[in-house]
């Protein structure tokens, strides 16, 4: 069982790896404005996971992950001989999505203010359905004992007031 933390280093000096690698020497012209944005290595460390992004169309995606296909056994060399270990592990390249998840989630926040703000809108012109003030004040309630004590005073059976 290896070490969680030696993973995640090795995980971190990976994705540097293969940036700087792709930045400074694939001169293939089919790779696009890439960003490595993480990588996953294995607990064993031998499978490598390279998560990636591109500016640009589906094209431009796609023609990148092409050069990334040609590019693996030299990236995978390099990253061998960096990181000192026994095997080097091997690569996949990952498009991440995230630009997308980013757009998707912009449009409902946007949709959720819109919604808010009608519902504000129709909240400012409502009217109560009933009275403006549903519940007793304290000088209602006043008048309202004095009324009953009447209303009771009325209800006697006639002839109990008289002595």
């Amino acid at each position: 069982m290896t070490d969680p933390a030696k993973v995640r280093r090795h995980a971190e000096r990976i994705r540097e790896l293969v940036a700087s690698v792709v930045r400074s020497q694939i001169k293939d012209p089919r790779l696009g404005m890439i960003t490595i944005t993480d990588a996953r290595i294995t607990a064993d460390l031998r499978d490598a996971t390279v998560f990636y992004t591109v500016l640009g169309d589906a094209a431009a995606q796609s023609s990148t992950a092409a050069a990334l296909e040609s590019a693996k056994g030299m990236l995978r060399s390099t990253v061998g001989k960096a990181l000192g270990l026994r095997h080097s592990p091997s690569l996949t390249f990952v498009l991440d999505d995230v630009q997308d998840q980013v757009k998707q989630i912009d449009d409902l926040l946007a949709a959720a203010r819109h919604a808010d703000a009608e519902v504000q809108r129709l909240a400012a012109q409502a009217k109560y359905a009933g009275d403006a003030q549903p519940y007793r004040l304290d000088e209602d309630s006043d008048e309202a004992d004095d009324e009953a004590d009447e209303v009771a005073d009325s209800d006697a059976p006639r002839g109990a007031d008289r002595p």
